[in-house]
């Protein structure tokens, strides 16, 4: 029995940065726990998905985020 791979989803979750408070909510709410905590240069956390072909595009991870930081964009999306 083969496996065919998985479609990639059609949009990712994008996280600002500036906006991120690293409480980690969106990583909690990650089924496929594709979405971690990364401490920044300034000892700061933030949100990083560090595995993009295992994210479903599901956007529970936006909807998580009290602050706004995550946007689900597509590959056609241009940055803002």
């Amino acid at each position: 029995m083969t496996m065919t791979p998985r479609r990639p989803a059609p949009r990712l979750p994008v996280v600002d940065a500036d906006r991120c408070t690293g409480c980690g909510r969106c990583v909690a709410v990650c089924a496929p726990r594709v979405l971690s905590l990364e401490t920044t240069a300034d000892w700061r956390k933030s949100a990083l998905l560090h595995q993009p072909g295992g994210c479903t595009g599901c956007s529970l991870c936006a909807v998580r985020c009290p602050f706004g930081a995550i946007t689900m964009r597509g590959p056609a999306d241009t940055a803002a």
